[in-house]
């Protein structure tokens, strides 16, 4: 929600006691599976399924490489809770409170705190699915607030205190900062704050959707996605939705600004609902999901790369399905994203990892 957990949780889709641990059997994990990667995938070598069952995504690293953090939706879970994982998908470990609904979770760099997003202070249930009535929408849940916790989920702190959603958070690899997207202010709009929770600062002021901001490696930029509706009808619309803690991404585009909020410029054209941008290693380029080109309907996301200044876009996956939420090791040697390929069942959504070839 990278990001976008309640995206994924519309897209896709007794509860787990905190810190129940689930083993499942390595062998089959830890080794690379014939026929995940299709021909034309050239850049992914030795793909990996790391989850098998069940709605997972958001999976991302930790700085050390050795684990990962995700949610997850699975057995007895009515809505999505923070796991974390070994790299081989060994060892997942709920690290939630099992209570509400989670999304957005993320390593601290040094590795001694994680970071996601809740809505069980609002409410320990979870919280109703959007109404589809009004058409393809994701919820903006206001329950949402931005919490810490120990790597087992131990110690939980509150970050956000402001009434309306907040969640999308990342931090960057200094560990100094958080980005992340708030509606305290009436709009949806991205915020920046110090890793404990204080000095926060509005970064965008645009009517619309800003959201799933990442910072790049050297810290210097921030790269999001947006929807700033022009029209009198989709301003009309965009409000009446907000007013119910909904927005629809039909249209989403990439925009990059300065950690600071200056220097906005969007980078994607597509007419299509891009999300989960993440920069790579070198800061240079960025990886992010798109139904762009799509010819199978709304769901078929592939990965894509581009330049940071708008240029080369090339597609990375072609998998029927939803290919979304990808993210770098910090080293650049691995790349981890969310994906239908080789499911057994509607909407399964797993988690796999891939040996990057550039």
């Amino acid at each position: 929600m990278k990001r976008a957990g309640f995206f994924f949780s519309t897209l896709v889709f007794s509860m787990l006691a905190a810190g129940f641990a689930l083993r499942l059997a390595t062998a089959q994990q830890s080794s690379p599976t014939p026929g995940l990667a299709t021909l034309q995938e050239k850049h992914l070598r030795n793909v990996r399924q790391l989850t098998f069952g069940g709605s997972n995504a958001e999976a991302y690293f930790s700085a050390d490489g050795k684990k990962l953090i995700l949610q997850s939706t699975r057995d007895d879970l009515q809505c999505d809770q923070i796991f974390t994982m070994n790299v081989d998908g060994s060892d997942p470990y709920m690290i939630s409170t099992g209570k509400g609904r989670t999304t957005c979770s993320f390593f601290y760099p040094d590795g001694k705190k994680i970071l996601y997003s809740s809505t069980h202070l609002a409410d320990l249930q979870c919280p109703p699915r959007p109404d589809y009535s009004k058409g393809y929408v994701w919820a903006v849940y206001a329950g949402y607030d931005i919490f810490t916790a120990n790597p087992d989920g131990s110690d939980l702190q509150q970050l956000t205190h402001t009434p309306g959603y907040d969640a999308e958070a990342t931090i960057s690899e200094d560990g100094k900062k958080i980005t992340f997207t708030s509606m305290r202010n009436g709009d949806l709009d991205i915020y920046s704050m110090n890793a404990d929770g204080k000095h926060v600062k509005q970064l965008t002021h645009e009517l619309g959707y800003d959201g799933g901001p990442t910072f790049s490696p050297d810290r210097k930029w921030i790269v999001y996605r947006a929807y700033h509706p022009t029209s009198e009808k989709e301003i009309s619309e965009y409000k009446e939705l907000l007013k119910q803690n909904l927005i629809r991404p039909t249209y989403l585009e990439l925009w990059i600004m300065k950690a600071n909020g200056s220097g906005k410029r969007q980078i994607t054209h597509l007419g299509a609902a891009s999300f989960a941008p993440a920069f790579f290693p070198d800061g240079q380029k960025i990886i992010f999901s798109s139904n762009q080109g799509s010819t199978g309907g709304m769901g078929n996301f592939e990965l894509y790369a581009i330049n940071a200044d708008g240029t080369g876009l090339e597609q990375i996956t072609y998998s029927p399905g939803f290919d979304g939420f990808p993210m770098f090791s910090y080293d650049g040697k691995k790349l981890v994203w969310a994906s239908n390929r080789n499911s057994k069942a509607p909407h399964e959504t797993n988690i796999f990892i891939a040996d990057w070839a550039p």
